[in-house]
């Protein structure tokens, strides 16, 4: 069977280790603070938070705690809070390990499209650009398909580019691919789903 939402986050959580600095992007990545467990991982968020901890249980949200995607979480011990342009410079100035953000479309040479379709209303482009030029890794969390089951994983991405390049790993409801010279590698299947099945559902070169 194909991961869910929170299968694919846990998967992602596998992708950290201790002593990183982590930003978390709108959607399906938001469910990796979940997942982080007993690891030493301190997760940013560009709208001024260092040191986010998981989502809060039902009835104990505070509104005044919340990610970049405004949605409520909790602090921890060793929580920091400061204004943008300082949230912003530790992205630019490259002090952020990974990001793991979600994506519209992927290029098998890593571009990444997940800002905007055109002639749809959207929220704006956020910190996603700073963020695939700033941080030393770039994990892609999505469904492998649409709604319309089209693939998500192309050749060329068709959408307005959020960074050029900039994908190294690409973690999908079908399994974990690498972007890898000539095109991308199939590294994991999710449980019950074939390399045939992925190859499928991919229009991006594997090789």
């Amino acid at each position: 069977m194909p991961w869910d939402r929170n299968q694919m986050a846990a998967r992602a959580a596998e992708e950290l280790e201790d002593g990183m600095y982590v930003n978390l992007g709108i959607g399906i990545p938001t469910l990796v603070a979940n997942y982080v467990g007993d690891k030493d991982i301190t997760l940013q968020s560009e709208n001024g938070m260092l040191g986010m901890g998981p989502f809060p249980i039902e009835g104990e949200e505070d509104a005044d705690l919340i990610n970049a995607g405004k949605q409520t979480i909790t602090e921890l011990n060793r929580t920091a809070y400061f204004d943008s342009v300082t949230s912003f410079g530790m992205i630019r100035g490259g002090k952020i390990a990974a990001a793991i953000l979600g994506a519209m479309e992927v290029a098998e040479n890593g571009d990444l499209a997940n800002w905007m379709i055109p002639k749809k209303l959207i929220k704006g482009m956020g910190g996603a650009m700073d963020l695939v030029a700033g941080v030393g890794r770039v994990i892609v969390v999505m469904d492998h398909t649409n709604k319309a089951g089209e693939t998500k994983v192309l050749k060329s991405c068709t959408l307005p580019l959020t960074g050029a390049g900039v994908v190294n790993r690409i973690i999908t409801n079908l399994g974990v691919l690498d972007v890898v010279e000539g095109g991308l590698k199939i590294v994991e299947t999710a449980e019950g789903v074939t390399e045939d099945e992925i190859r499928a559902a991919t229009e991006a070169t594997i090789v």
